[in-house]
């Protein structure tokens, strides 16, 4: 399986987490992965949902990781009607304004915290692309950040801010060891030679949040979507959001207007135009 997903060059992280699915599987039920079948699958799929109360999404994913395993590894027939992917919630994310976001910045617990949080929200960029963010990335001719290897192997370039200029210099002086390399370098004071880990993103957001006393779920991915409502509000066209964002369909992009302000405010309510007499009666 590994040697099918490496020779489809299949992303590092995909790799990882549908071979940790097919190994999670076979341990579930004590038997070589081969050896399951549909029934195991579909008992597998319950699970997920009730005693692990995982998402539609996160559910999809290891579905997507068994059904590579049985149709390009082992060759076998996949049926989509015995084995469904769940149907996604179609949710709208919680947004900050630009008041909370500055709020949790300004909350940050650390200088190396505040200087990740800047980045997520001046970039658009995902968790997994600020980690993976080079010094070189940065092109302070033109103003430009380059994101390499982002969802979909695909790289952009989206502006670079003046104000995350100046705070990256700040950042470059105050780590212990001079990184030759990685922006946010991992292990131990920042001085590691591998970038770190996502999770230090998310704790980052957690905790900056809960010092804020910012009451809406904020996670890395909550300035991504700030970043472009934002944007939208101040005038920015969904084409270029787009492309900021590296979105595939403008469809994508185009759920931001659902949540831009100047979007939502652009038609009165009907009931305002309706002509209303008196005050509302009094309860008996």
């Amino acid at each position: 399986m590994l040697d099918e997903l490496q020779r489809l060059n299949y992303a590092h992280d995909t790799i990882r987490s549908y071979v940790h699915t097919v190994e999670e599987f076979s341990r579930r039920f004590n038997c070589r992965p081969d050896r399951l079948g549909p029934r195991h699958v579909r008992e597998y799929q319950v699970e997920l949902f009730q005693k692990r109360n995982l998402s539609p999404g996160s559910v999809a994913v290891r579905l997507a990781a068994l059904r590579f395993f049985y149709c390009k590894t082992l060759k076998r027939a996949w049926s989509i009607t015995d084995t469904p992917y769940p149907k996604r919630d179609h949710r709208l994310p919680a947004i900050l304004s630009q008041q909370e976001v500055a709020r949790l910045i300004s909350a940050a617990s650390t200088a190396f915290h505040r200087t990740l949080l800047m980045t997520l929200y001046a970039t658009g960029a995902r968790n997994a692309e600020v980690t993976r963010l080079k010094f070189s990335d940065f092109d302070k001719q033109r103003m430009v950040v380059h994101i390499q290897g982002g969802k979909g192997r695909k790289d952009r370039d989206v502006m670079l801010s003046s104000k995350l200029l100046e705070e990256l210099r700040e950042h470059w002086h105050r780590l212990h060891r001079r990184p030759r390399v990685w922006l946010f370098p991992g292990k131990n004071n920042h001085c590691g030679d591998q970038p770190i880990d996502t999770k230090t993103v998310w704790h980052a957001c957690h905790q900056a949040a809960q010092r804020a006393g910012l009451q809406k779920r904020v996670h890395p991915h909550t300035l991504r979507h700030c970043f472009a409502t934002h944007l939208l509000e101040a005038g920015t066209d969904l084409r270029t959001i787009q492309l900021l964002l590296g979105h595939n369909d403008l469809k994508e992009t185009a759920r931001y207007l659902h949540l831009s302000q100047r979007h939502l405010h652009a038609a009165a309510s009907p009931l305002d135009s309706l002509p209303l007499e008196g005050p509302s009666p009094q309860d008996s």
